[in-house]
C-alpha cells in the first residue's frame, strides 16, 4: 500500500478530480481557473520528474518521450497516455489521449486541458531544461483526429 494513504492508496476518482476543475471553474472564472490548474499542472510534472531522478535527461524528445510516458501513463500516474513528442518549427507536439482532464466530455465541448497539459509542460521543462508555454490545440472532442499539446519556447 501507499505511504500517502494507507489504507485506500494513492489513487482517486476521476469523478472527485473533475468536481475539483469544475467547481475552481464557477468559483474564479474560466480564465483564472485555467491559469491555477495549468500551474498546479505544470509544479506536478516538475515534482515527478524529480522524484524519478529525471531532471534534465530527456534532452532528445523521443527519451522524453518515453520518460514522460512511464510516469504519466498506465505504469505511473496514468494522467494520460503520451503517445508522440516531436518538434515542428519552433513549436514542440506532444500527442495525448485519455487524459484526466477530458474523462467525460460530450463530443463539442470548449472544455481544454488544463492540469493535464500543466502536468506535460512541467515534465518536459525538468527533463530539459527549457522554460515552456503550452496550448491545447487540437481535441478529439471537437472533430481533430487526435488531442495535442503545442509548447514553445518562453520569451
Amino acid at each position: 500500500m501507499s505511504d500517502l494513504r494507507p489504507e485506500l492508496g494513492d489513487f482517486s476518482s476521476i469523478v472527485c478530480f473533475k468536481a475539483v476543475v469544475t467547481g475552481v471553474e464557477e468559483t474564479l472564472g474560466k480564465a483564472a481557473a485555467r491559469v491555477a490548474l495549468v500551474s498546479a499542472g505544470r509544479k506536478r510534472g516538475v515534482n515527478l520528474v524529480a522524484s524519478l531522478g529525471l531532471t534534465g535527461k530527456g534532452n532528445d524528445l523521443d527519451t522524453a518521450c518515453g520518460m514522460i510516458s512511464s510516469a504519466l501513463g498506465a505504469d505511473g500516474t496514468r494522467l494520460c497516455n503520451v503517445h508522440s513528442i516531436r518538434q515542428d518549427g519552433d513549436v514542440i507536439k506532444v500527442i495525448v489521449s485519455d487524459t484526466v482532464c477530458m474523462a467525460g466530455e460530450a463530443d463539442g465541448t470548449d472544455r481544454i486541458c488544463t492540469f493535464t497539459l500543466g502536468a506535460v509542460q512541467g515534465a518536459l521543462e525538468a527533463l530539459t531544461g527549457r522554460k515552456l508555454k503550452g496550448q491545447h490545440t487540437a481535441s478529439r472532442w471537437r472533430g481533430a483526429a487526435e488531442d495535442v499539446f503545442e509548447f514553445q519556447d518562453r520569451a
